[in-house]
């Protein structure tokens, strides 16, 4: 062991362990939130939630933190949900300095809509995600065989520029589908320009103490965050009005998406409506269906969203969604996949306008 190496006397004899363990302890607080569901099914969804926060923060700030050699990794996905994930995105992020430069490369493909952010992720500090610059696919230069090269840096470069600031520390990707089965997906990688070394330091004590450090700081910042925002919706419960915009983009909201967020609630009898009656000119538009932890519900195994692509229209161009426990029999159901309460999402993508939305609960005998 090196003299005075707090990061090696740490791990040699195991408080950097029993820190990381404390810490997640004080992190299961949150599912004992006094406004949380008080029942042992969603408990015990918030107990999962946190194991998979965890899940991600250990990859992102453990397996996969070094801006020196940023790779873009999918952090959000079935099983790894969070802050309203939109089951029809790809999510992909990496780190990043903003003392370097980067470049991304691949192939655009036909995926529906592309958008690059740079960011300050301090979900784990302060609660926040602003966006420091931001590219999507109508602006980019893409050659004839589909392929595109993004430069990412502080000062101003020719061709796809993505801007950062001097706090930057994340470079997020955004990938929306329409149609998962007839879209192929961007293929892109990420690499630091100018870089004399081939490989990574080897690990070492202070890095297992920074990644777990962060990790918990991640577990404990999200999980209170996205809870307090769904207590939040509970004075709009089973409506669904636009949400503080400027609030979504702190958090790492694309600046291309207009929000609509709230809490629902059904007995076994009823059913939530969404009416739509006015679809505006976009790139495309969803909604989902998440629990109170605002995880998206299970998209592997039932529809709990519906898009513009998927979406059945009425004669005359409108939309109505119908949320119930059992299939009503009627175009647009959303399954509540066994929850009786949660949160949703509903956006616009890429609309120069963003017309209100119009909801009812009634019995289901009615509808």
């Amino acid at each position: 062991m090196s003299e005075n190496n707090p990061a090696e006397a740490k791990i040699l004899d195991g408080t950097a362990w029993e820190e990381f363990c404390d810490a997640l302890k004080e992190a299961g607080k949150v599912v004992h939130s006094e406004k949380a569901p008080q029942d042992a099914f969603n408990k015990a969804e918030g107990y999962r939630y946190l194991t998979r926060l965890l899940r991600g923060g250990l990859e992102s700030y453990l397996e996969f933190s070094d801006p020196l050699f940023p790779q873009l990794r999918c952090g959000a996905h079935e099983t790894i949900k969070l802050g309203a994930d939109n089951p029809d995105n790809r999510y992909e992020s990496s780190p990043i300095r903003s003392q370097f430069s980067y470049r991304i490369t691949g192939k655009r493909n036909t995926v529906s809509y592309l958008g690059i952010s740079t960011t300050i992720n301090k979900y784990g500090s302060g609660g926040t995600m602003e966006v420091t610059g931001h590219i999507d696919h109508r602006e980019m230069e893409v050659d004839a065989d589909g392929n595109i090269e993004i430069i990412i840096s502080r000062e101003k470069q020719p061709g796809n520029w993505l801007p950062m600031a001097e706090e930057s520390n994340s470079v997020l990707v955004r990938q929306t589908f329409q149609d998962r089965v007839g879209e192929q997906a961007a293929d892109l990688k990420i690499e630091r320009l100018g870089a004399s070394e081939d490989r990574p330091e080897p690990f070492s004590a202070a890095k297992l103490q920074r990644g777990l450090a962060g990790a918990t700081m991640w577990v404990q910042g999200a999980a209170h965050m996205f809870e307090n925002w769904a207590e939040s919706f509970l004075p709009t419960l089973n409506e669904l009005p636009p949400a503080d915009q400027a609030y979504c983009q702190s958090i790492g909201g694309d600046p291309n998406i207009f929000y609509f967020h709230s809490a629902w609630q059904l007995q076994d009898d009823e059913v939530f409506v969404i009416e739509a009656p006015d679809i505006p000119e976009c790139e495309t538009w969803n909604f989902q269906l998440d629990n109170w932890w605002m995880e998206s519900l299970d998209y592997r195994h039932h529809t709990i969203h519906v898009n513009k692509h998927t979406a059945h229209y009425e004669p005359d161009g409108g939309v109505r969604v119908v949320v119930s426990h059992t299939d009503p029999g009627v175009p647009n159901w959303i399954e509540t996949a066994g929850h009786n309460m949660g949160t949703m999402c509903w956006r616009w993508i890429g609309a120069q306008r963003h017309p209100l939305l119009q909801t009812r609960v009634m019995k289901l005998a009615d509808l």
